[in-house]
């Protein structure tokens, strides 16, 4: 077999192997984009009680992001510029809320070690993820990082994708809930 053949038939096992055929597909899917709507959801929090995105809309500015794993380098510089940053957020009346596949009692010992003082949603099956079409990286192994800020009818205002400026995407949302804010005055 020639050295190419091996190189395919390589990564072929690596796609069957880490289950990537199914990740391929949720590529593939529509991801929201500003102006859609959001797909509603209702998750555990990190103290076990269910959110139900339903109740939230009308009433705050929402600030989903999607994080890839608690307690992890790039996701706690990310979690806690948002802490850091939370006053300014409920100031603009906007509510933050993390979401990742980590369990509940995850979340928990997250939010109690850094001094979270916002919602984490445990989205372990991850079909919330899937709804909003957030992408996956390095072959389908780890779950992407994507903010969106969503006003009060529900509709997504902002977007931000990007695994590497975890940190930015706390800026980024406060430029746009600033500017919403703005608008509606």
């Amino acid at each position: 077999m020639t050295t190419s053949g091996k190189f395919i038939v390589l990564l072929a096992w690596i796609f069957i192997s880490f289950g990537c055929t199914s990740q391929t597909t949720e590529f593939m899917k529509k991801p929201i984009e500003i102006e859609d709507s959001i797909p509603t959801f209702k998750l555990r929090d990190q103290h076990g009680n269910f959110f139900n995105s339903v109740d939230w809309i009308g009433k705050e500015i929402l600030v989903i992001f999607f994080y890839p794993k608690d307690d992890t380098p790039g996701c706690t510089k990310e979690a806690c510029k948002f802490r850091d940053d939370f006053e300014d957020f409920t100031d603009l009346g906007a509510r933050v809320i993390g979401i990742s596949s980590d369990s509940v009692d995850s979340h928990l010992k997250f939010a109690e070690k850094y001094t979270l003082p916002f919602t984490l949603l445990s989205d372990v099956s991850g079909a919330v993820r899937k709804s909003f079409g957030v992408p996956t990286n390095l072959l389908g192994l780890l779950p992407g990082r994507v903010t969106y800020i969503v006003d009060y009818d529900g509709v997504v205002v902002g977007k931000y994708n990007s695994q590497m400026n975890a940190e930015r995407h706390v800026s980024e949302a406060l430029q746009v809930i600033s500017r919403l804010v703005a608008e509606k005055e």
